[in-house]
């Protein structure tokens, strides 16, 4: 499998990139401003900069001439995404996003890097382990 250059491949890149940093800075403020927690604030703040750096390797050029969100066919928030009632239900939502993005990410970056595709992997089970602690924290905030 060689490297690729088809513009849809990194439209997929491009959408999953912007939706994983936005997923992280949620839960990055969530930690911040809700929780207090400087340790997991600084986490997710790391979390943040090393996928950044990742993506890196990637022509910003190549993602920015893919990005197409006029035409983009899954551009509508769904109901489900309006309905939060607790502090914990926005962390777990963002906290989903970014595994399901970096999957993605995972999986796209085979077709253009390889060992980049390790590096998304490394970072998605660093997410599971601390998305656990945290969730334990916004419950407790939750029913303060």
């Amino acid at each position: 499998m060689g490297k690729t250059r088809d513009k849809k491949i990194f439209r997929v890149i491009d959408a999953n990139a912007n939706r994983a940093r936005e997923g992280l800075r949620v839960c990055e403020d969530v930690c911040r401003f809700v929780i207090e927690s400087k340790t997991f604030t600084k986490r997710f703040k790391e979390l943040r900069h090393s996928l950044t750096e990742s993506l890196k390797r990637i022509s910003r050029f190549d993602l920015l001439d893919a990005r197409n969100i006029e035409e983009d066919i899954g551009r509508k928030s769904i109901a489900a995404e309006l309905k939060r009632q607790h502090v914990a239900d926005i962390f777990v939502a963002n906290a989903q996003r970014v595994k399901e993005s970096i999957r993605v990410l995972e999986e796209f970056a085979k077709l253009i890097n390889p060992d980049l595709s390790g590096e998304f992997k490394t970072l998605r089970y660093q997410i599971y382990a601390i998305e656990k602690k945290v969730l334990k924290k916004c419950k407790v905030v939750s029913h303060s």
